[in-house]
């Protein structure tokens, strides 16, 4: 996965939030989202920052994906960008490849591995069925 916002004040967008919150948080007693690998981007109109990128891999290791060391910061991003949209050769440019490449480098790393690396002895020691059954709130009433 590659989550890329916006800094909006000081922060991701709300949009970028939205987007993060309709991702399914477990399948049972598994997430969805645990073993695969993640990198982050954003890019601001002003200065740089890490705002966003920071508060995205905070949400992606909650959601227990394997979130790269590297990641970019495009600051005055309306530079960056020629008549035809494509970004202009430079060093952040430079930066978003390396990313990219680390991306790619992680998840074959860990793909055929993620099984191992997600497994938790909680998960284990309570099924997906148990847990169901255990915070099924309609045999409360």
């Amino acid at each position: 996965m590659v989550w890329s916002s916006p800094e909006r004040h000081g922060a991701m967008t709300g949009l970028m939030k939205t987007q993060i919150d309709w991702i399914p948080l477990s399948d049972g007693a598994v997430r969805p989202t645990q073993g695969k690998t993640l990198a982050v981007m954003q890019v601001s109109g002003g200065s740089q920052s890490f705002n966003a990128v920071n508060q995205m891999r905070v949400l992606g290791r909650w959601m227990r994906l394997l979130t790269i060391p590297n990641q970019s910061s495009i600051p005055k991003a309306f530079q960056e960008f020629d008549e035809a949209g494509r970004m202009r050769p430079s060093p952040l440019y430079d930066r978003i490849v390396d990313v990219m490449e680390e991306l790619v480098k992680f998840t074959l790393l860990t793909r055929d591995r993620a099984e191992y690396l997600v497994d938790r002895y909680s998960e284990r020691k309570e099924s997906a069925e148990a847990l169901m059954k255990r915070v099924n709130l309609s045999a409360a009433t």
